[in-house]
């Protein structure tokens, strides 16, 4: 099973700071510049409602249909979880049409060369949750929620919670969340 991160939206205040803190944890081009609308790019999406928000992102399916479309290879299982492998991606928004949750998302970035940009030169990237896959303390988007509605699920504690559904049925109690 591929790990992923799931909300409580009755616990989302819709604050948008899972966002900002993604975008921190992947900066687009060097990493110089300064976070502005125009490089603002989170790797998962709060959707405000009447009632209701919550962010929407990837998760991680164990037969992940961006992963089944990609002509190029680019999308990838590793490390109990889907990845990107932007040197491989060509833009063409397979991923994106297939994704089941509108996790997906193509953008194009000023490509580098020799450390000077070339002019109007672009790269295509699909951007999607990598469960910040290479940051040591985790999932940035976890960390930085103020009211902890964002959970980090694996295999234990997936088994956890289907243990404790399985109890509360036979004693006929509420649901808990994940």
């Amino acid at each position: 099973m591929n790990r992923f991160i799931i909300a409580e939206p009755q616990n989302c205040i819709g604050c948008r700071t899972c966002e900002v803190a993604c975008a921190l944890a992947h900066p687009l081009g060097d990493g110089t510049e300064m976070l502005s609308p125009e490089n603002f790019r989170p790797r998962l999406k709060v959707i405000k409602g009447a009632r209701i928000s919550t962010p929407v992102l990837c998760r991680h399916c164990d037969d992940a249909p961006c992963a089944n479309a990609c002509p190029s290879g680019a999308i990838v299982r590793h490390a109990d979880s889907i990845q990107v492998l932007q040197e491989r991606c060509v833009g063409c928004k397979t991923c994106m049409v297939a994704c089941p949750y509108g996790a997906m998302e193509v953008t194009t970035v000023p490509v580098a060369s020799g450390g000077v940009l070339k002019s109007r030169a672009t790269k295509a990237m699909a951007l999607k949750c990598d469960l910040c896959i290479d940051r040591p303390a985790g999932p940035a988007c976890i960390s930085s929620c103020p009211t902890k509605c964002l959970h980090l699920v694996d295999q234990q504690r997936m088994a956890s919670v289907m243990k404790q559904r399985r109890e509360q049925a036979a004693l006929d109690l509420p649901q808990l969340p994940l």
